[in-house]
């Protein structure tokens, strides 16, 4: 396999994507395989992105080779507080990102391989490109039990999932990516993946819990290096192409202009959180404070990740009513955000009479709010 460090080394590749040239040797089909430099789930969704609103995928087809970093991926439609254990993510600093395909969450490390398969709306076929990714591994070990389900999922040993699916499709062009557990961290990932939040009703898609299986607990001689020198053998094969890898780097701008600015996107706030389907919290949380032991309901509507109603019910003067109040009034409009709930509280707090009991109430009060974000 030829490696060849950059784009820039043979010719930008807007022009790689819209016109084959020499140096790919591609055929009148032609075809590019790309490989990620970089780990970063918010820079390899930006290439993701970059690849689907600038390419002409007529005569040609692309597969993207990445790896991540520790990340939770959601998608476009899903809810992460629904969908993983988000103070969980915060206390390991895994990130959390939403894609723009739909389909489930999944969790990626460095033992998890994600392939992007570009075509022309036309030519897009998902369980071709599973199929192929089958093929490889059977080419690889031939004694794997590996086959494609209707769910378009891959299967180990007929019960375990080792390569999930989703795909985005435009006006024309499309893409299908799909992941390989090779060595993939299966405790955090069954951790990650579990919500804690009670009494969340939301309209948004679900995820399917599956078993899961790395390839490499089937068979501990495959290595990371192997698996991907398959998959791109066999995908130069079917389509006619030499099997270059051409590496990338997703942060530059002198190859992929405007890719920061996708990249910036893809972590914002109001991207990762705010696209988040509305959705409604009906929980009750147990307070212990001092000899007793107190029941306290809450009702949020949450639109946009903005808590949109709020209603907070306290045993009679356990609180002050007007305090209380205002708590309501402060986080109504309020991102539904630990951060940001932490904050609003510290400022009612000083305002608030100077009573060592009160704030002591009060402190309780808010941290068992933010747990619940």
């Amino acid at each position: 396999m030829v490696l060849q460090s950059s784009l820039k080394n043979c010719l930008q590749l807007s022009s790689v994507l819209r016109t084959p040239k020499a140096g790919f040797r591609s055929t009148t089909s032609g075809g590019l395989i790309i490989q990620s430099i970089s780990n970063d789930v918010y820079q390899n969704l930006a290439v993701e992105d970059w690849i689907h609103d600038h390419m002409n995928l007529e005569n040609q087809q692309v597969l993207f080779l990445w790896r991540n970093s520790p990340a939770v991926v959601i998608g476009r439609h899903q809810n992460p507080w629904q969908e993983c254990n988000l103070r969980l993510l915060r206390q390991k600093n895994i990130k959390l990102a939403r894609r723009r395909s739909g389909g489930g969450t999944v969790y990626h490390d460095l033992g998890n391989i994600n392939l992007t398969f570009f075509t022309s709306r036309k030519k897009y076929e998902r369980m071709e490109n599973l199929k192929l990714v089958v093929k490889a591994l059977k080419a690889l070990r031939p004694q794997l039990d590996v086959h494609v389900t209707d769910r378009y999922d891959i299967l180990l040993d007929g019960q375990y999932k080792i390569s999930g699916t989703a795909a985005k499709l435009g006006r024309t062009t499309a893409y299908h990516h799909c992941t390989l557990l090779y060595d993939a961290d299966k405790f955090v990932l069954s951790s990650v993946l579990r919500s804690p939040y009670k009494g969340l009703k939301s309209n948004a898609t679900p995820s399917v819990p599956a078993s899961v299986k790395n390839l490499f607990e089937e068979d501990p001689s495959l290595t990371c290096e192997m698996l991907l020198d398959a998959i791109v053998e066999e995908y130069a094969m079917q389509h006619q192409i030499d099997h270059h890898i051409t590496l990338i780097n997703p942060a530059d701008e002198t190859v992929l202009p405007g890719i920061t600015n996708k990249t910036k996107e893809l972590q914002t706030w109001e991207w990762v959180y705010g696209k988040t389907p509305k959705f409604s919290i009906s929980t009750c949380f147990n307070m212990a404070y001092k000899d007793s032991i107190l029941d306290i309901k809450v009702d949020l509507d949450v639109k946009h990740g903005r808590i949109e109603l709020c209603n907070i019910d306290l045993p009679e003067q356990w609180l002050p009513p007007a305090l209380c109040s205002e708590l309501v009034k402060s986080l109504t409009g309020s991102k539904f955000c630990p951060n940001e709930t932490t904050a609003l509280a510290a400022t009612l707090l000083r305002v608030c009479p100077q009573d060592d009991e009160l704030h002591s109430r009060w402190n309780l009060l808010c941290e068992n709010m933010i747990m619940l974000m």
